[in-house]
């Protein structure tokens, strides 16, 4: 067996960066970002105003002046003038400020006669006013390569004049699952059968890290089965098997692979759960096969997928599983001679520390505690045992509360 970061650091060597594309804009949420992002604009590209009011010279915005409106500046159409002393143009919020104004007065701190206004409150200039490229300026550089790209940051490329964006392709990951006792989603169910639950997990995982994800569906316990799942593996950048791996009599998944060119990496991590995990390269894609019982799988599946999704579209993962620190709320039992990952709860205090509290059951087959849980407790190989009020070493991998 190997150690966790170890089985890491393999699975991130062995990743390739997938190709990159060019997507507009609009379509780039998730996305990993290729290339360093640079505005093509400054915004705002112009002196706009804040307000609905009146462009002035701050010289003249004084309680009690009365000054000549000479024209208007709505958001669009500039005021081809100049602003001279005693004068006001009427503008609108977004308008261009025109030249000779450096102050705007709201609309609320004046009375209109005809052309005439009177400021009758206090100003205290300049204000009201947005400075062209307070926001950026052309030329600046927004992102860097290798972000991971939302609305917000498609929002800001948009205004930056970019209409498209270099990003990774998403990798190709198939997914299928092994076992005579296994049933589809929907399928009549017999007297043994269980569900193949752990797909619609990782489907959904997969799309949320940034790759495309198909299932296969499941492959009996027999090789023109599981073979026929190999060679339709071929034409994905990753594929994993779920199930199948460890020593009883029909787990052929490993075999079947190897008889049809497989060349292995690693075969066992010295992880709780997931030791069967296995690892290596089916000419051109890469394999992961996962444990099939499901928490067993899913752990590992955040442990070992996820940064090889990572790595294939640019986001550098650590070989060292990222952690924080975090009180616990439960006693916890020494470790063994694997790193153990029990499923846990890590919500945050008032005070800003981080309580894990573990659930009680960690079977590798329930399901329930898992939906329930956003991070794992990480106790590395033959360590003792924690008690409540200790700090301890947490892995959050989903949201959590205050």
């Amino acid at each position: 067996m190997i150690s966790v970061s170890e089985a890491r650091d393999y699975i991130i060597n062995a990743a390739k960066l997938t190709a990159v594309q060019e997507v507009k804009v609009q379509d780039c949420a998730g996305r990993i970002a290729a290339e360093d992002i640079v505005s093509l604009r400054t915004q705002p590209p112009f002196d706009a105003s804040a307000m609905d009011g009146y462009a002035v010279r701050s010289i003249d915005a004084n309680k009690g002046d009365t000054l000549t409106v000479i024209g208007e500046a709505p958001a669009g159409k500039e005021f081809e003038g100049v602003v001279e002393p005693g004068q006001a143009v009427r503008i609108f919020t977004g308008g261009i400020i025109p030249d000779g104004a450096d102050h705007v007065i709201i609309q609320e701190d004046v009375e209109r006669d005809g052309d005439q206004i009177s400021i009758f409150d206090e100003q205290n200039p300049p204000r009201h006013i947005r400075a062209a490229g307070i926001d950026f300026h052309f030329g600046d550089g927004l992102y860097e390569r290798g972000t991971r790209l939302g609305a917000l940051h498609a929002s800001v490329m948009a205004s930056a004049g970019i209409e498209t964006v270099k990003v990774y392709k998403r990798p190709r990951v198939a997914i299928f699952s092994n076992g005579d006792e296994l049933t589809e989603i929907g399928a009549p169910a017999k007297r043994g059968s269980i569900i193949s639950s752990t797909p619609a997990a990782l489907t959904a995982w997969l799309t949320e890290w940034g790759a495309e994800a198909e299932y296969l569906g499941i492959a009996r316990d027999n090789y023109k089965s599981l073979n026929f799942k190999v060679d339709r593996a071929r034409k994905y950048d990753v594929v994993v098997p779920l199930g199948g791996a460890s020593v009883g009599d029909y787990d052929l998944v490993k075999d079947a692979f190897e008889k049809n060119g497989y060349q292995s990496i690693f075969s066992k991590i010295a992880v709780k759960p997931g030791k069967p995990t296995w690892f290596g390269k089916l000419e051109n894609t890469l394999v992961l096969g996962l444990p099939g019982n499901p928490a067993s799988g899913l752990v590992c599946a955040q442990l070992f997928l996820r940064p090889l999704i990572d790595a294939m579209i640019g986001l550098n993962p650590t070989t060292e599983v990222p952690t924080q620190r975090a009180v616990l709320t439960e006693d916890l039992r020494a470790n063994g001679q694997r790193a153990l990952f029990s499923r846990a709860q890590v919500e945050i205090r008032e005070d800003a520390r981080l309580m894990a509290t573990p659930f009680p059951r960690q079977d590798s087959s329930l399901l329930t505690p898992f939906a329930r849980a956003n991070a794992f407790i990480h106790q590395a190989e033959n360590t003792s045992s924690l008690t409540k009020g200790d700090l301890c070493d947490v892995v959050v991998w989903g949201t959590f509360s205050a």
